[in-house]
């Protein structure tokens, strides 16, 4: 069966309303990826809320909805809310990296709380279960789900979707650079002959995936302006994608602040250096609405 993937909000830290983010899209990070029957959720900012829409129209409408959030930072959190009145028959299974971690729980208590987000108390909104992935992979709804660390303040998550041989891996909010010496060094020269050192539990979480969708925040010159944020080089992600050996980039978590233009730069910069490393490789700026099926 084929899995499918749709962007409903690519763009990070905070939403982006002004006329010239409308091509890729200005809410904050959600992305759906379906298989079969089965509901799979990574992030809850802003653009969870079409998506709690779009589920409450389809026919027959899931019961269930599985959610990963790759950390608790506001701009992936903000729109569940939204999301939970817009579909008020859903249960919705929230998933932590292991059996002790509550702070999903304890923050979604508070953010669900009247103080701030006040709400009609006799007005029904989904339920909200709360779980728990394995030390290694966990089986949910007959898709293989894993989960790895990503370099990130405070910390964050990543995920991979395996089904019937197909496999998505979701890595927003992650500085690949990251505690490999000579990063601020390799970012200035723009040296393409040599591939840059990446994480190696992304490495292998991606490998051979169909689809990587990863932090490409910045290029080269404004990573080096924020450095110690926890955001990448989309070159340095290209890298990560080819030593991988992946199918197809998407380049996520947009700077609020780029311009559409800015995106699609560089998107071009990363597909000259693909070639130049000899790498046939898809790359493109993740763009809400869009639905790719593999």
């Amino acid at each position: 069966m084929p899995m499918i993937v749709k962007f409903w909000g690519v763009r990070g830290s905070i939403p982006t309303t002004a006329q010239w983010a409308r091509v890729h899209g200005g809410n904050t990070p959600c992305v759906e990826v379906r298989c079969d029957d089965a509901v799979f959720i990574c992030d809850a900012g802003t653009g969870i809320r079409e998506l709690g829409r779009d589920l409450r129209r389809r026919s027959p409408a899931p019961k269930a909805a599985h959610l990963f959030l790759s950390h608790l930072h506001l701009d992936h959190v903000q729109g569940l809310p939204f999301f939970l009145a817009a579909v008020p028959d859903l249960r919705v299974h929230v998933y932590g990296v292991s059996d002790d971690d509550t702070s999903r729980r304890r923050l979604l208590s508070g953010e669900l709380g009247a103080e701030f987000f006040p709400q009609n108390s006799s007005e029904p909104r989904a339920s909200l279960t709360f779980d728990h992935l394995e030390e290694d992979a966990r089986n949910v709804s007959g898709v293989r789900v894993r989960s790895f660390p990503l370099q990130h303040p405070g910390g964050c998550h990543g995920f991979s979707f395996e089904c019937d041989g197909r496999k998505v891996v979701y890595a927003s909010d992650v500085d690949l650079e990251a505690g490999a010496a000579g990063g601020k060094e390799r970012t200035a020269t723009g040296d393409v002959l040599t591939l840059r050192p990446v994480p190696r539990a992304l490495l292998n979480a991606a490998r051979g995936a169909d689809l990587l969708i990863v932090d490409g925040q910045f290029n080269d010159a404004q990573y080096r302006a924020h450095m110690g944020s926890g955001h990448s080089s989309c070159l340095t992600a290209t890298d990560l994608a080819i030593q991988a050996d992946v199918k197809n980039l998407a380049l996520f978590h947009h700077d609020p602040d780029d311009r559409d233009s800015d995106v699609d730069a560089k998107v071009r910069l990363c597909l000259a250096r693909a070639a130049k490393l000899g790498a046939e490789l898809p790359i493109f700026a993740a763009r809400e609405g869009v639905a790719l099926k593999f």
